[in-house]
């Protein structure tokens, strides 16, 4: 591990985001960003910590159609701390969507209660990205957990326990999984391959490859 002068804190962002602003805000703070089409989540800050953003007028929206509690559903289920993070100004909640103050105190009661997910507030774009960047560099600095992407779920077929298998290596998302095991064939070609195999396949490159071959090889202690 790096010093904490020296490491990039590094945030997973759903691709879906940009159009919030919030990514500008990253690169002012000098966060890496990996941006790709999340299944679960808005920002992954370690392998244990997903954000789900919301403005006030998408978190009135998502009480009234369930969404919202869904997508808790599946975050509890894939991370061990789920954060829901608000943005906007809090007198908005009774005043949008015409929505029952009542119906809104009734969800924050069972986010808090029914799914034990903590509630964060920004007022803006820039203080979003703050907020989230503070939580990333606590779980990275810290408690030196990095960010993952890798999601339980309910495996179906043999095709897909393997791109699981694969997607826990560092930095290999779904795709790269997926190329991995095109390319070697089984999981196990893929775990005998040396680092100038590795790089051959398309998406990985030496720092990868490198990565991957010492997780695989260099002794546990």
């Amino acid at each position: 591990m790096k010093d904490s002068e020296e490491q990039k804190i590094k945030i997973i962002m759903d691709i879906r985001e940009r159009a919030s602003g919030v990514e500008s805000g990253f690169l002012e703070i000098g966060a890496e960003i990996d941006l790709q089409q999340l299944d679960i989540g808005d920002y992954i800050c370690s392998d244990r910590v997903c954000i789900e953003r919301k403005t006030v007028s998408d978190f009135l929206s998502s009480i009234t159609d369930q969404r919202l509690f869904e997508q808790f559903n599946r975050m509890k289920k894939a991370f061990d701390i789920p954060i829901l993070l608000i943005e906007g100004r809090t007198e908005d909640l009774f005043s949008e969507r015409g929505i029952h103050p009542n119906a809104v105190r009734g969800a924050f009661s069972s986010i808090a209660i029914d799914y034990k997910i903590p509630t964060l507030w920004s007022h803006n774009i820039r203080e979003t990205a703050h907020q989230i960047f503070s939580i990333a560099k606590r779980e990275q600095i810290k408690g030196n957990r990095m960010p993952s992407a890798r999601v339980s779920k309910k495996m179906r077929s043999t095709r897909e326990m393997q791109e699981f298998l694969i997607s826990g290596l560092p930095d290999i998302n779904s795709v790269l999984s997926k190329n991995l095991l095109e390319t070697f064939g089984t999981p196990n070609n893929v775990f005998n391959a040396d680092i100038i195999e590795i790089m051959k396949v398309e998406g990985i490159g030496k720092e990868k490859a490198k990565k991957i071959f010492e997780v695989l090889n260099i002794d546990y202690c």
